[in-house]
This record gives C-alpha cells, structure tokens and sequence, in this order.
C-alpha cells in the first residue's frame, strides 16, 4: 500500500473517547425521513449543511436542510431536484454530492435515474446540478451539463471555491468505449455555477476509470482542486488516482496513490477533507480495508488503515476538528441489495488511535455514512 418532513436532530448515540488530551465525544444520528446516503459539510460560520435521498432507490429524490450554530434542530426539508423522481440511489455510489461557494451558495450535482430528462448523449443518464437561489430559499432548476460525453455510471462530485468558482466532475465515456478508456471529465463555471462551460477531459493520461466506482472533487484552502477516483488501467489496475490542478482547472498532474489488481469494480467510494494544518486528507477503500492520509503533504508518508481489519470495509467518511484530532468513518458489510454496519475510529493528531473503536448498527441497504466535526472538537456521525 502507498500511499421527509420531519426535521428533529434525533441522537442515536454518544461515545465518549478517552485520549490523552480531551474526552471526544462521538455522536450518532439519522437523516430526517428515513433519508439515506447522507453528505455533509460545514461552511465557515459554523452551519451544517445536509443533503440526503428520499423514495424509491431506482428514481427517488433529494432533499436538502441546515442546522445553525448552536441549534439541535435541522430547518425544514428543501427539494433540489426540479424533476421528481429524478435522483437515483442504487448502487450507494451514484447519491447526490455537495459544496459551499462564494457567499454561502450551496451547490448539488448527482447522478440522473432513469426517467431524468434530458437524457445525457447517446441516451445516457444525465449528470445533474443544481444551486441554490439567491435568497437560499429553494434551489433553481436543476441542469444536464454532459454534451459530449455519454456512457455515465460511477457517481459524479462537485466542489465550489469563495471566488465563484464551480467544478463539476464524473468520470464517462468519448470516443471509445471500455472502462480502460473512460476518462475524468470536468465541467467549471465561473460564475457561482450560472453557466458553465463545455466539459471538457481534465487529464490526458490513459488510466482509465472504474465504471461503477464513484470519485470526489475537492477544493483546499489554496485553492488547488484535487479529483480522486479509481483506475481501470489494462482493466486490470484498479488502484486510486489523483489529478491535482492549481490553475482552476484548466491542467491537471497526475499521481497514483495506491495499487489493486482487480478484473472487476468493488462500486467504491472516497472522500477530502482539510486538516487544521491545511493538509488535504483522502480516505478511500483497498481489498476489503478503508485507508487515510495526507495527499498534499511536502513530505510523503503512508497511508494510515482502519484497525482491526475484517475484509468488510467500504465507504470511507472522513472529519478532523481544531485540535488536529481525525475520525475516519465506514461501513463494515454492506453490498449490493445489502445493508450493515457502521464504524469508527478517532486517531490523534500524531495519527495514532484515540480510544477504542466504535461499532453501531443500522445501515441501511444503499446506505453510507457522512461526519462532521463540532465546534467544541466532537464529531457527529450522520448515517
């Protein structure tokens, strides 16, 4: 290895782990209508923004609410797709992703279901997005923004910079097709995602990209945007793979984080997030085990597993709060018309385990885990 309209806060759960220097609290919670594949952020003031998927798994849709600072309650459910029945949820990597911009605008893209329309080229499902209207009071309707690609499977990404600033990612097919030759393909708005330009391929290299697999998108605080998805090199390199730009997005280098030979796609998940020294983090999944570490780093160093491996593990979340202090999130179990468990651990901001691992049960079929870190250094868990 290298490296839905009830809106209450419900708590499942809180875990109290000892470290050496705090007692961090873990807290357990559920999205409102028995939503499912839940992603989660928090803007600079300190709100919680959630996104999660409502109705039938094959063409339901998504819903959008808040929590303020210092509030147990999340505000009333928002809809953000236009088109009913338009989000789709089979396959737990297709699910809706989100970003905060420029003066807090909230952004979605997901993958189209089936009876989305317009279809993407050569009837393909749609890559949708939509953003939140001036007075954040409804989202605008939603947009198809694939033209020339076609052939969407994996789940897409967004991510939103404070200059206005949009990136919309997914990965599909151009002139040929096969998985070793699907390639990342990147739409930018630079206008707080009221246009966007044509997508274009952000990265020359032949990697390939893992049809069913999902990717993520990620904009640290320099302003580099980060694209993290899996390989189908030879159709046989199924490793992760990063592409790094620093000029918003009009080039990419390229960076091969981890090794797996595999013939067949695991329909795996990733995620960034940024730690209190600005280090990005990616966690990701390899052979069964869920992995983290810094890809930004001046100086390389090893990815850090999950302890205790079972050879069950996807669905990597990630979260670190003010102290440096990390939690790493997945799912133990879950596959194809299956649900399972969920697990945690809290590492220190040296990377070694803070307390004992916590273990929960109730992840629903489809269903995956997103984190959040508190401000008074706790995490909440949201699955």
């Amino acid at each position: 290895m290298k490296f839905v309209h009830l809106c209450l806060l419900m708590v499942v759960a809180t875990w109290p782990l000892a470290s050496a220097s705090s007692s961090i609290k873990v807290n357990l919670i559920h999205p409102p209508n028995g939503g499912i594949q839940p992603q989660a952020v928090t803007d600079a003031g300190g709100t919680l923004h959630l996104i999660y998927f409502a109705g039938e798994p094959s063409a339901g849709d998504i819903f959008y609410v808040r929590r303020e600072p210092g509030k147990k309650d999340f505000s009333s459910p928002i809809r953000v797709n236009s088109q009913p029945g338009s989000a789709v949820a089979i396959g737990t990597i297709r699910g809706a992703q989100i970003a905060i911009g420029k003066n807090g605008r909230v952004h979605v893209a997901w993958n189209g279901s089936n009876s989305a329309a317009p279809r993407g080229p050569e009837n393909s499902a749609p890559m949708l997005y939509a953003r939140m209207n001036d007075a954040k009071t409804a989202f605008e309707a939603q947009r198809n923004l694939m033209q020339i690609s076609h052939a969407l499977d994996g789940g897409g990404t967004v991510a939103a910079d404070s200059a206005g600033d949009v990136y919309v990612a997914w990965h599909g097919a151009g002139n040929q097709k096969g998985e070793e030759h699907r390639r990342v393909w990147l739409a930018l708005s630079t206008d707080e995602g009221k246009t966007f330009a044509r997508e274009a391929a952000a990265f020359a290299g032949e990697t390939g990209a893992c049809g069913c697999c999902g990717m993520r998108a990620f904009v640290d605080p320099r302003g580099a945007l980060h694209l993290l998805y899996r390989t189908a090199t030879n159709m046989s390199e199924r490793g992760m793979f990063l592409l790094t730009s620093t000029d918003k997005g009009k080039s990419f280098r390229g960076t091969r984080l981890d090794n797996w030979h595999l013939t067949t796609c695991p329909m795996s998940s990733a995620t960034m997030t940024v730690n209190s020294d600005k280090q990005t983090l990616a966690a990701w999944e390899n052979n069964g085990q869920v992995y983290f570490g810094a890809i930004n780093s001046p100086q390389k160093s090893s990815a850090t597993p999950a302890p205790a491996p079972t050879g069950k593990r996807k669905h990597p979340a990630i979260a670190t709060n003010a102290r440096g202090e990390t939690i790493l999130v997945w799912t133990e179990g879950t596959g194809w018309k299956k649900g399972g468990s969920l697990a945690w651990q809290v590492f220190d901001k040296n990377g070694k385990p803070a307390g004992e691992m916590g273990v929960a049960q109730g992840v629903p079929v489809w269903g995956l885990a997103t984190v959040v870190a508190e401000a008074g250094g706790g995490f909440t868990i949201i699955y």
